[in-house]
């Protein structure tokens, strides 16, 4: 499977997916631990994805999604941005509203 059907197939199975250095648990950079951290603090429930673990997704995710730096946040296959938009989404609430829409809570 090429690059670019597997990095679909991961956003078509979870709504919220965290492409990051590392996992929530052992993050191997502070923005991905401050991102990850965010998503937790929001009440989201997300799809944590170690592009260290992967150096083909690592590379092909920058073409994918024509962002170069990691974390790289997706809700609902569309790229929402980095560390910083997530934890400003978050600071703002609006983190908090965009999982609940995906769960189907009513805000």
């Amino acid at each position: 499977m090429d690059i670019d059907k597997r990095i679909q197939a991961i956003l078509g199975e979870h709504p919220i997916v965290l492409f990051m250095k590392g996992t929530p648990e052992f993050p191997m950079c502070g923005f991905s631990n401050r991102a990850a951290q965010a998503l937790t603090e929001a009440g989201a429930d997300f799809c944590a994805v170690n592009i260290l673990a992967d150096p083909e997704l690592r590379s092909g995710m920058v073409h994918f999604a024509n962002w170069p730096t990691f974390p790289q946040l997706f809700i609902q296959g569309e790229l929402i941005g980095g560390c910083d938009i997530v934890e400003d989404l978050n600071a703002a609430g609006e983190l908090a509203r965009m999982a609940n829409d995906v769960a189907g809570i009513e805000n």
